[in-house]
């Protein structure tokens, strides 16, 4: 079979060859309707810009890297699977790599895509100090986080407004009628996780109840942890009524331990979780959930980076979008 030139791409989009390679690096001004086009053609001609030539010409490779903590995570799972989408939609590849949030690990990753000369990388992982991105940033490479953010770091980023949504999961539970709450938190290294503990302590002492230090526990992100935390909480001689789980896992865990123990969510315990992964919507009973647009993050970062690709020295972007309430059969009044 005859490989496709950007020869083709021009003649059968009735446009020139600086109209495609502009499409192909982020340049120029063209409508989004005719880059789309254009893109369009690239994929039904099945046109593959040649990375090993353009690396060597010092010219993009059209790969972008994908920094996460646990890619079994679905709310990490989801956000590669946005990125990847929204990549391959623009003509780059994702090397998605699985941190554990582990610094060497981390370190690691960042040599491997510099090796492999990546055009960007895409942060959503932990970093406690900007010297690991080092390799990335000497190199010039266009840095984008994800779901987090670090002022520290001179580098675009969109996340959802944690604080807001842990005001928004008190409120729920306070508007139920709820007084005796505790929270499943992640660890404490996790910012994102800290914003939301954050705005449901602060929503629920604008209403008069402080959370005593014993309510509050700090969890690895995996279900059997949050499983193990809900039930020791579930088991005190004057348990919470409702709780609040900073992701999807651990949400997962604090229902198998109220089923284990006897207790019926919601009449018994309410339950409210974090992200609205697909797990969410199949649990028994549903998730009342915080909702994060994790699909638009994925696209919005991998915009942010071919947008930091252009050289035109652009200055960082900070982009917040607003949590949902979704409300769903994991919730209910307190009883009686």
């Amino acid at each position: 079979m005859i490989r496709a030139t950007i020869y083709d791409v021009a003649r059968e989009a009735g446009v020139s060859i600086a109209t495609v390679s502009h499409v192909i690096n982020g340049k120029g001004k063209i409508s989004r309707e005719r880059r789309e086009e254009i893109l369009d053609i690239m994929k039904r001609l099945n046109y593959r810009p040649n990375a090993i030539a353009s690396a060597l010409a010092g010219k993009r490779t059209f790969t972008l890297g994908l920094l996460v903590p646990d890619i079994s995570n679905p709310f990490f799972a989801e956000i590669a699977r946005s990125v990847e989408d929204q990549g391959h939609q623009l003509g780059y590849s994702v090397i998605i790599c699985s941190t554990d949030n582990q610094e060497e690990k981390v370190k690691r990753y960042v040599n491997l895509l510099r090796q492999k000369q990546v055009d960007g990388v895409i942060i959503g992982t932990g970093i406690s100090h900007g010297e690991l991105l080092k390799p990335l940033q000497e190199h010039s490479l266009a840095i984008a986080l994800i779901a987090r953010d670090n002022p520290a770091l001179d580098a675009s980023s969109v996340r959802v407004h944690d604080l807001e949504g842990g005001r928004l999961a008190a409120e729920h539970l306070l508007h139920l009628g709820h007084r005796r709450l505790a929270v499943l938190a992640e660890n404490e290294r996790v910012t994102s996780s800290s914003d939301r503990v954050r705005g449901f302590v602060e929503a629920a002492a604008s209403h008069g109840l402080e959370l005593p230090p014993g309510c509050i526990a700090a969890c690895d992100h995996k279900i059997e942890d949050g499983y193990r935390r809900a039930k020791a909480m579930l088991e005190l001689a004057v348990r919470p009524t409702a709780l609040f789980c900073c992701n999807d896992l651990l949400a997962i865990g604090a229902l198998r331990a109220a089923r284990e123990l006897g207790l019926r969510v919601p009449e018994e315990c309410s339950v409210v979780s974090f992200d609205d992964t697909i797990l969410a919507s199949v649990t028994d009973p549903p998730l009342t959930v915080i909702a994060q647009p994790i699909e638009q993050m994925g696209r919005m970062a991998v915009d942010l980076v071919v947008r930091g690709l252009s050289g035109k020295g652009d200055p960082a972007r900070r982009i917040v979008l607003p949590p949902e309430l979704i409300v769903r059969q994991s919730t209910a009044p307190p009883p009686a």
